[in-house]
């Protein structure tokens, strides 16, 4: 039995088509989830203690200040990830080992200055979303471990990113 190699070529048709099926109506709502993002991760800090902000998560996951850190982080690095889709030619998108970081960047520390970072690199990037043209939409790349990756798919990837991390945080909370 012969395995054929997968076409990259077929796989950025295939991108550029589920990004046409992106259409304004679509884009238009998980924009608005975007916008609200910040806003949701604020109130599930909503009056918290240290000890909250420390608590073991129950399923044994991150504390919510180790969520916080972990969200400036993520949202700092799909900051540069989408002017990188939007101004190189098919740029190769790197992961990162979201463990290690947590491991390494002290994420004991206060968590003010993260989500100052949170909302402005939030905010930077809805502006840019907003101002850009339906060719600018198109645009792609390749991520080093999932593959095609366009500015329709960062976006879906992005919209959701801190509502679901707000949650883990009302859950870490108890």
């Amino acid at each position: 039995m012969v395995v054929a190699e997968p076409n990259p070529e077929h796989a950025v048709r295939d991108l550029m088509r589920a990004t046409a099926m992106l259409d304004e109506m679509d884009r238009g709502a998980l924009l608005d989830r975007f916008r609200t993002g910040y806003a949701d991760v604020e109130d599930s800090l909503s009056e918290i203690t240290d000890a909250e902000l420390d608590h073991p998560a129950p399923d044994g996951g991150w504390t919510a200040r180790q969520v916080v850190h972990h969200l400036a982080d993520s949202e700092a690095t799909a900051f540069i990830r989408l002017r990188r889709l939007i101004a190189e030619d098919e740029p190769l998108i790197q992961g990162y080992d979201e463990p290690e970081y947590a491991r390494r960047l002290h994420y004991e520390r206060p968590i003010g200055s993260s989500l100052a970072v949170l909302k402005a690199v939030r905010g930077a990037s809805l502006d840019l979303l907003e101002a850009l043209t339906r060719g600018e939409w198109d645009r792609y790349g390749t991520h080093a471990e999932s593959g095609p990756y366009s500015v329709g798919r960062w976006l879906e990837i992005y919209a959701g990113h801190a509502h679901d991390h707000a949650d883990q945080i009302r859950r870490a909370r108890g």
